[in-house]
């Protein structure tokens, strides 16, 4: 029954309400009508009851990392973030909306999304409806076909410029009539719900032609520009993915002069120590007035990738060089041995990211099967070469090039990891849901933070981390009457077990349009309840297959900033 519109009176029965302001849990039922929380206490009644005894009820989870800017339209449910607590996204992260967009542009846009976002052109072609150009065409096709979970956008950065420049969006700086074009466009997309604006200076971002995607072509002055666009229309935030031409510290200076927070994804545990280094510059920024949110994530940066498209190899230019041709030219230069040693110097000579060959291992392999589960590191030395030429000479062994590796690129130091949950000053993000569907799957991330990092290793309190998920999020957005459990809120709401949640397991599955394949994670544990808008779309334990007809998800719009 839909608890949103129906009148009833729903009771959270018998649980720890753990509000995510952070403080400290307390037993006690929450009420549910209309949509909204309306009384938290003891011994409450209504006309139903969802048992919540011996779990956490909490405020839904905000994930604040996600591309489902076109899976929204085929999978309202947002898979597989739904089965893991979620109840609001906020897609278009690192640039890439899908609107503003005119027609003779989607193609381009469908092949730059698989080179940065490893999504399948023809899944986007035929999944997405293209009833819009403008970004408030595009918040309203999503309103009007609704959605499961509550979801918010920022406008792109790179479909900005594609929008507004045309081909002269990759090579150059905009000039000062762009930038005003650019500017009424934020303005337009602010007044009709935008969470803000995002961009992406990442060298892992290039194009279908191998160059640097749109929004890398950009100076200082064109961000500050777009920027304070935001900013003059009294909310919304910057979301920033940062590399070369924008470092870490850019942020907090371009934050003090523009005045709204900004967010940056994101800050990842390095063997370097470069994390540590992220750390103190945030420490340092706050301590000048600066309010920057590094994102963090408890999950290894792990990779399933094909030589097909070697997406963390691609940063090398002598690989980038490859990424418009065919299979038969990367299979001709992968067999050259020349063309190995022009990779190599590239490695030693760029910033492109060197490849952690001993984190490579063999997940599939049709011509061999017997090497799954390998490391390359060991196949190496088996053949006598180093680990690119065994890379190389595996990948062509197999049919199509199809070899898959899994590589873990970030993140695996256990210690530095927690050193970046702890820190009061960074937020959670990065799980990438609903990009590079076929290499990862991060959207567990909530699941896997409350099981292994809270439980096990008690590095967060279930309370600090509920204040991450939930609260914390809310707040940086200025998501009015979200991300806590108060009467007069809207009752997204998750019950969880504390004993027993976990992200279950991933799997391959083939599920898009187009026939396209994507890994899922659909079977967490630990997941009792979940609640959008009062609405039940999760029930002791089990997906409401009502709920994705029902769509109570609404489209979530920052409130203004006093």
């Amino acid at each position: 029954m839909d608890s949103t519109h129906s009148g009833e009176r729903l009771i959270i029965k018998g649980g720890t309400v753990v509000d995510g302001s952070g403080a400290p849990g307390y037993p006690a039922d929450v009420a549910v009508e209309n949509g909204r929380i309306v009384e938290i206490g003891a011994d409450l009644v209504g006309d139903r009851m969802l048992d919540a005894q011996g779990c956490v009820v909490a405020p839904g989870f905000i994930d604040i990392h996600t591309h489902y800017d076109a899976q929204v339209f085929w999978d309202p449910a947002l898979s597989p973030s739904c089965f893991h607590g979620v109840t609001t996204v906020v897609a278009g992260n690192c640039g890439f909306s899908i609107a503003p967009i005119r027609a003779g542009d989607r193609e381009l846009m469908a092949n730059t999304m698989e080179k940065v976002e490893d999504m399948n052109p023809a899944t986007l072609l035929e999944g997405v409806p293209w009833d819009f150009e403008t970004f408030p065409e595009y918040l309203e096709s999503v309103e009007r076909r609704g959605t499961v979970l509550n979801f918010g956008a920022y406008i792109g950065h790179t479909a900005l410029r594609l929008y507004a420049m045309g081909d002269e969006a990759v090579g150059r700086p905009a000039n000062a009539e762009e930038l005003g074009r650019m500017s009424t466009i934020i303005g337009e997309a602010m007044d009709a719900g935008a969470v803000g604006f995002a961009t992406s200076f990442a060298i892992t971002h290039l194009g279908a032609d191998g160059n640097p995607i749109p929004s890398r072509w950009a100076d200082h002055n064109e961000l500050e520009v777009l920027f304070r666009a935001v900013a003059d229309t009294g909310r919304g935030i910057i979301g920033v993915n940062g590399g070369d031409g924008l470092s870490l510290r850019d942020n907090y200076t371009l934050q003090k002069k523009v005045g709204i927070p900004f967010t940056f994804t994101a800050v990842l545990t390095q063997p370097n120590g470069g994390h540590m280094k992220a750390l103190e510059i945030n420490r340092q920024g706050w301590a000048d007035g600066a309010e920057v949110w590094p994102q963090v994530t408890c999950r290894p940066l792990t990779f399933s990738m094909t030589l097909v498209e070697p997406f963390t190899l691609n940063t090398n230019p002598v690989f980038a060089e490859l990424m418009p041709g065919t299979l038969e030219e990367r299979r001709t230069a992968y067999a050259d041995r020349a063309w190995r040693d022009r990779a190599r110097e590239a490695w030693n000579a760029t910033r492109a990211f060197r490849p952690r060959w001993s984190t490579m291992e063999v997940m599939e392999s049709s011509a061999q099967p017997e090497l799954v589960g390998r490391r390359l590191s060991e196949l190496a030395a088996e053949m006598g070469v180093d680990e690119f030429d065994a890379l190389m000479d595996l990948a062509l062994g197999e049919p199509d090039l199809l070899l898959r590796i899994k590589v873990v690129i970030a993140n695996d130091d256990v210690e530095g990891v927690t050193a970046l949950l702890q820190d009061e000053h960074t937020t959670l993000g990065l799980s990438d849901a609903g990009a590079h569907v076929g290499q990862l799957c991060d959207a567990p991330l909530p699941t896997d933070l409350l099981g292994n990092w809270v439980r096990e290793r008690g590095v967060l309190t279930v309370e600090g981390a509920v204040r991450k998920l939930s609260g914390l999020q809310a707040d940086l957005f200025n998501f009015e009457d979200r991300g806590y459990l108060r009467p007069g809120n809207w009752a997204d709401i998750t019950v969880f077990d504390p004993a027993t949640v976990a992200p279950g397991v991933t799997r391959r599955v083939r599920d898009f349009p187009a026939g396209s394949e994507r890994l899922t994670a659909d079977a967490p544990s630990g997941i009792r309840h979940v609640l959008v808008n009062g609405q039940p779309i999760h029930l002791d334990g089990e997906p409401v297959d009502a709920a994705r007809s029902q769509r109570p998800g609404q489209l979530v719009r920052p409130a203004p900033r006093s």
